[in-house]
Protein backbone atom coordinates (compact mmCIF):
# COMPACT_ATOMS: atom_id res chain seq x y z
CA UNK A 1 0.00 0.00 0.00
CA UNK A 2 1.44 3.35 -0.99
CA UNK A 3 -0.21 6.98 0.79
CA UNK A 4 -0.30 9.90 -0.93
CA UNK A 5 -1.98 13.04 -0.75
CA UNK A 6 -4.37 14.76 -3.76
CA UNK A 7 -5.21 18.90 -3.18
CA UNK A 8 -8.80 19.40 -3.25
CA UNK A 9 -10.66 22.97 -2.40
CA UNK A 10 -10.23 23.52 1.42
CA UNK A 11 -7.14 20.59 2.34
CA UNK A 12 -5.77 17.28 1.28
CA UNK A 13 -7.09 13.93 0.62
CA UNK A 14 -5.29 10.76 1.50
CA UNK A 15 -5.28 8.19 -1.26
CA UNK A 16 -3.75 4.86 -1.34
CA UNK A 17 -2.65 2.48 -3.98
CA UNK A 18 -2.40 -1.05 -4.04
CA UNK A 19 -0.58 -3.03 -6.81
CA UNK A 20 1.68 -2.22 -9.15
CA UNK A 21 0.10 -2.68 -12.90
CA UNK A 22 -0.46 -0.05 -15.35
CA UNK A 23 -4.69 -0.32 -15.96
CA UNK A 24 -5.56 1.93 -12.46
CA UNK A 25 -9.43 0.90 -10.78
CA UNK A 26 -10.66 4.30 -9.06
CA UNK A 27 -12.28 3.22 -6.06
CA UNK A 28 -14.71 5.46 -3.80
CA UNK A 29 -15.50 4.09 0.17
CA UNK A 30 -19.04 4.27 2.12
CA UNK A 31 -20.53 6.93 4.25
CA UNK A 32 -18.77 6.14 7.38
CA UNK A 33 -16.21 4.04 5.79
CA UNK A 34 -12.20 4.66 4.79
CA UNK A 35 -9.96 3.45 1.94
CA UNK A 36 -9.12 0.39 3.68
CA UNK A 37 -12.96 -0.54 3.00
CA UNK A 38 -10.87 -1.51 -0.34
CA UNK A 39 -7.98 -3.23 0.70
CA UNK A 40 -9.07 -6.63 0.55
CA UNK A 41 -9.94 -5.97 -2.99
CA UNK A 42 -6.82 -4.17 -3.69
CA UNK A 43 -4.49 -7.09 -2.76
CA UNK A 44 -6.90 -9.50 -4.63
CA UNK A 45 -5.71 -7.74 -8.06
CA UNK A 46 -4.10 -9.55 -10.57
CA UNK A 47 -1.04 -8.98 -12.04
CA UNK A 48 -0.50 -5.45 -14.44
CA UNK A 49 -3.78 -4.09 -12.19
CA UNK A 50 -3.94 -1.18 -9.92
CA UNK A 51 -6.59 0.03 -7.36
CA UNK A 52 -6.41 3.98 -6.11
CA UNK A 53 -8.81 4.37 -3.15
CA UNK A 54 -9.11 7.79 -1.05
CA UNK A 55 -10.58 8.75 2.10
CA UNK A 56 -13.17 10.97 1.61
CA UNK A 57 -13.41 14.45 2.55
CA UNK A 58 -14.70 14.28 6.54
CA UNK A 59 -13.23 10.94 6.83
CA UNK A 60 -10.34 8.60 7.38
CA UNK A 61 -7.51 10.41 7.08
CA UNK A 62 -8.75 13.25 5.26
CA UNK A 63 -11.40 13.71 8.45
CA UNK A 64 -10.07 17.24 8.75
CA UNK A 65 -10.83 18.32 4.81
CA UNK A 66 -13.93 20.24 5.80
CA UNK A 67 -17.15 20.96 3.98
CA UNK A 68 -19.46 21.61 2.69
CA UNK A 69 -20.26 18.27 2.27
CA UNK A 70 -22.87 16.07 -0.65
CA UNK A 71 -22.42 13.24 -2.68
CA UNK A 72 -21.65 15.75 -5.61
CA UNK A 73 -18.42 17.91 -3.70
CA UNK A 74 -17.13 14.38 -3.35
CA UNK A 75 -17.27 13.65 -7.19
CA UNK A 76 -16.00 17.03 -7.70
CA UNK A 77 -13.38 15.68 -5.33
CA UNK A 78 -12.73 12.15 -7.81
CA UNK A 79 -12.57 14.03 -10.42
CA UNK A 80 -9.51 15.72 -9.21
CA UNK A 81 -7.79 12.21 -7.90
CA UNK A 82 -8.54 10.86 -11.15
CA UNK A 83 -6.51 13.94 -12.83
CA UNK A 84 -3.74 13.27 -9.84
CA UNK A 85 -3.26 9.38 -11.03
CA UNK A 86 -3.73 9.82 -14.52
CA UNK A 87 -6.85 7.66 -15.03
CA UNK A 88 -8.19 7.51 -18.09
CA UNK A 89 -10.50 6.02 -20.75
CA UNK A 90 -9.23 2.71 -19.95
CA UNK A 91 -9.44 2.68 -15.95
CA UNK A 92 -12.18 1.29 -14.01
CA UNK A 93 -14.38 3.15 -11.90
CA UNK A 94 -16.04 1.55 -8.63
CA UNK A 95 -17.51 2.78 -5.24
CA UNK A 96 -19.35 0.84 -2.52
CA UNK A 97 -22.47 1.85 -0.37
CA UNK A 98 -22.30 5.42 -0.67
CA UNK A 99 -19.32 5.41 -2.69
CA UNK A 100 -21.26 3.50 -5.35
CA UNK A 101 -23.25 7.26 -5.99
CA UNK A 102 -20.78 9.28 -6.10
CA UNK A 103 -19.20 6.81 -8.81
CA UNK A 104 -22.86 7.27 -10.67
CA UNK A 105 -22.38 11.14 -10.20
CA UNK A 106 -18.32 10.95 -11.58
CA UNK A 107 -18.66 8.80 -14.02
CA UNK A 108 -21.74 10.26 -15.51
CA UNK A 109 -19.02 12.92 -16.76
CA UNK A 110 -15.92 11.23 -17.39
CA UNK A 111 -15.20 8.09 -20.06
CA UNK A 112 -14.31 4.71 -18.00
CA UNK A 113 -13.71 1.30 -19.36
CA UNK A 114 -16.57 0.52 -17.23
CA UNK A 115 -18.40 1.59 -13.77
CA UNK A 116 -18.92 -1.41 -11.11
CA UNK A 117 -21.19 -0.32 -8.14
CA UNK A 118 -20.83 -2.49 -5.07
CA UNK A 119 -24.39 -2.86 -3.07
CA UNK A 120 -24.88 0.63 -3.67
CA UNK A 121 -26.06 3.24 -6.70
CA UNK A 122 -28.99 3.16 -7.16
CA UNK A 123 -31.62 5.76 -5.92
CA UNK A 124 -33.21 4.83 -2.76
CA UNK A 125 -37.05 5.51 -2.46
CA UNK A 126 -38.47 7.40 0.22
CA UNK A 127 -42.34 7.44 1.39
CA UNK A 128 -44.43 9.78 0.12
CA UNK A 129 -44.67 13.10 2.60
CA UNK A 130 -41.93 11.47 5.17
CA UNK A 131 -39.25 13.85 6.90
CA UNK A 132 -35.74 13.41 5.61
CA UNK A 133 -33.75 13.52 8.96
CA UNK A 134 -36.82 11.26 10.41
CA UNK A 135 -35.79 8.30 8.08
CA UNK A 136 -31.76 9.56 8.21
CA UNK A 137 -32.42 8.46 12.28
CA UNK A 138 -34.18 5.10 11.19
CA UNK A 139 -32.03 3.97 8.73
CA UNK A 140 -28.26 5.35 9.41
CA UNK A 141 -29.17 6.29 13.45
CA UNK A 142 -27.36 3.57 14.77
CA UNK A 143 -24.04 4.48 12.47
CA UNK A 144 -24.38 7.73 13.84
CA UNK A 145 -24.84 7.35 17.51
CA UNK A 146 -21.27 5.54 16.91
CA UNK A 147 -19.69 8.83 15.61
CA UNK A 148 -20.18 10.33 18.64
CA UNK A 149 -19.18 7.37 21.33
CA UNK A 150 -15.56 7.05 22.05
CA UNK A 151 -13.92 4.01 23.37
CA UNK A 152 -11.37 3.40 26.37
CA UNK A 153 -9.61 1.82 23.97
CA UNK A 154 -8.61 1.13 20.36
CA UNK A 155 -8.84 -2.92 21.31
CA UNK A 156 -12.65 -2.27 22.82
CA UNK A 157 -13.47 -0.23 19.47
CA UNK A 158 -12.31 -4.05 17.95
CA UNK A 159 -14.31 -5.26 20.28
CA UNK A 160 -17.58 -3.55 19.11
CA UNK A 161 -16.76 -4.05 15.35
CA UNK A 162 -16.53 -8.03 16.29
CA UNK A 163 -19.99 -8.35 17.59
CA UNK A 164 -21.32 -6.07 15.33
CA UNK A 165 -23.89 -8.26 13.23
CA UNK A 166 -22.36 -7.53 9.84
CA UNK A 167 -19.12 -8.91 11.28
CA UNK A 168 -19.81 -11.33 14.13
CA UNK A 169 -18.98 -14.48 12.02
CA UNK A 170 -17.26 -12.81 9.43
CA UNK A 171 -14.29 -11.59 11.40
CA UNK A 172 -10.71 -11.40 9.63
CA UNK A 173 -8.00 -9.60 10.09
CA UNK A 174 -8.12 -7.30 6.94
CA UNK A 175 -11.83 -6.30 8.79
CA UNK A 176 -9.49 -5.85 11.97
CA UNK A 177 -7.19 -3.42 10.09
CA UNK A 178 -9.90 -1.34 8.45
CA UNK A 179 -11.28 -0.92 12.11
CA UNK A 180 -7.71 -0.52 13.48
CA UNK A 181 -7.39 2.38 10.79
CA UNK A 182 -10.49 4.29 11.55
CA UNK A 183 -9.69 4.96 15.34
CA UNK A 184 -8.31 8.45 16.47
CA UNK A 185 -8.03 10.14 19.69
CA UNK A 186 -6.29 9.76 23.39
CA UNK A 187 -5.99 6.40 24.40
CA UNK A 188 -8.68 6.21 26.84
CA UNK A 189 -11.33 8.20 24.56
CA UNK A 190 -10.78 6.17 21.75
CA UNK A 191 -13.37 7.32 18.75
CA UNK A 192 -14.12 6.94 14.81
CA UNK A 193 -12.44 9.22 12.19
CA UNK A 194 -15.47 9.64 10.33
CA UNK A 195 -17.26 13.04 11.20
CA UNK A 196 -20.50 13.26 12.39
CA UNK A 197 -21.32 16.27 10.46
CA UNK A 198 -20.30 15.03 6.78
CA UNK A 199 -22.30 12.17 7.72
CA UNK A 200 -25.82 13.44 8.03
CA UNK A 201 -24.96 15.68 5.78
CA UNK A 202 -24.03 13.15 2.87
CA UNK A 203 -27.08 11.19 4.27
CA UNK A 204 -29.89 13.72 3.96
CA UNK A 205 -28.76 14.40 0.52
CA UNK A 206 -28.37 10.56 -0.68
CA UNK A 207 -32.38 10.57 0.52
CA UNK A 208 -33.42 13.74 -1.22
CA UNK A 209 -31.25 13.22 -4.57
CA UNK A 210 -32.82 10.90 -5.91
CA UNK A 211 -33.74 12.50 -9.13
CA UNK A 212 -29.93 13.66 -9.52
CA UNK A 213 -28.33 10.26 -8.89
CA UNK A 214 -31.24 9.07 -11.79
CA UNK A 215 -30.29 11.03 -14.02
CA UNK A 216 -26.52 10.42 -13.64
CA UNK A 217 -27.44 6.92 -13.72
CA UNK A 218 -28.62 7.56 -17.28
CA UNK A 219 -25.78 9.89 -18.02
CA UNK A 220 -22.99 7.05 -17.66
CA UNK A 221 -22.00 6.40 -20.88
CA UNK A 222 -19.50 3.80 -19.93
CA UNK A 223 -20.59 0.27 -19.91
CA UNK A 224 -22.50 0.09 -16.14
CA UNK A 225 -22.88 -2.78 -13.90
CA UNK A 226 -24.04 -3.63 -10.12
CA UNK A 227 -22.89 -5.97 -7.45
CA UNK A 228 -25.60 -6.24 -4.96
CA UNK A 229 -25.31 -8.35 -1.38
CA UNK A 230 -28.38 -10.38 -0.77
CA UNK A 231 -28.29 -9.59 2.75
CA UNK A 232 -28.22 -6.04 4.66
CA UNK A 233 -26.23 -3.65 6.53
CA UNK A 234 -27.10 -5.56 9.97
CA UNK A 235 -27.01 -8.95 8.04
CA UNK A 236 -30.58 -9.30 7.51
CA UNK A 237 -32.40 -11.30 5.13
CA UNK A 238 -33.33 -8.29 2.94
CA UNK A 239 -30.36 -6.34 0.74
CA UNK A 240 -30.08 -2.64 0.86
CA UNK A 241 -30.93 -3.25 -2.76
CA UNK A 242 -33.24 -5.80 -2.82
CA UNK A 243 -35.00 -7.43 -5.91
CA UNK A 244 -37.30 -5.68 -6.92
CA UNK A 245 -35.69 -1.80 -6.48
CA UNK A 246 -33.14 -3.86 -8.90
CA UNK A 247 -35.57 -4.96 -11.36
CA UNK A 248 -37.12 -0.98 -12.28
CA UNK A 249 -33.80 -0.05 -12.86
CA UNK A 250 -33.11 -3.09 -15.21
CA UNK A 251 -36.26 -1.71 -16.58
CA UNK A 252 -35.31 1.80 -17.04
CA UNK A 253 -31.23 0.93 -17.83
CA UNK A 254 -31.59 -2.02 -19.99
CA UNK A 255 -27.70 -1.45 -20.60
CA UNK A 256 -27.33 -2.42 -16.67
CA UNK A 257 -25.54 -5.69 -16.04
CA UNK A 258 -27.22 -6.61 -12.29
CA UNK A 259 -25.10 -9.40 -10.52
CA UNK A 260 -26.80 -11.07 -6.94
CA UNK A 261 -23.03 -12.03 -4.99
CA UNK A 262 -24.57 -14.98 -3.20
CA UNK A 263 -24.16 -15.40 0.53
CA UNK A 264 -22.59 -11.94 1.18
CA UNK A 265 -23.84 -9.32 3.21
CA UNK A 266 -23.59 -5.35 3.00
CA UNK A 267 -19.96 -5.02 4.60
CA UNK A 268 -18.66 -8.72 3.50
CA UNK A 269 -19.09 -8.17 -0.20
CA UNK A 270 -15.52 -6.30 0.13
CA UNK A 271 -13.63 -7.98 2.56
CA UNK A 272 -15.21 -11.93 2.31
CA UNK A 273 -12.09 -13.73 0.21
CA UNK A 274 -14.73 -15.63 -1.37
CA UNK A 275 -16.98 -12.38 -2.18
CA UNK A 276 -13.77 -10.83 -2.89
CA UNK A 277 -13.12 -12.64 -5.66
CA UNK A 278 -16.15 -11.91 -7.30
CA UNK A 279 -15.84 -8.58 -7.13
CA UNK A 280 -12.24 -8.29 -8.07
CA UNK A 281 -13.09 -10.81 -11.67
CA UNK A 282 -16.12 -8.04 -12.62
CA UNK A 283 -13.59 -5.11 -11.89
CA UNK A 284 -10.74 -6.66 -14.25
CA UNK A 285 -12.70 -8.85 -16.66
CA UNK A 286 -12.45 -6.75 -20.07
Amino acid sequence: MRLDEVTVPGGRLRIATFGVGPRLIIAAHGITASLMAWRAVGEALPEGWSLVAVDLRGRGHSADVPGPYGLPRHAEDLDLVADHVGADETSVLTGHSMGAYVAALHGARRAYARVVLVDGGLPLPMPPGADPDAVLEATLGPAIARLSQTYPSVDDYVGFFQAHPAFAENWSPVVEEYVRYDATGPADAVRPRAQEDAVRQDGRWLLTGAEEIGRALEGVKSPLSLLRAPRGLLNQEVGMLPDDLAAQWRARLPELRDEVVEDCNHYTIVFDERCVRTVVDRLTAD
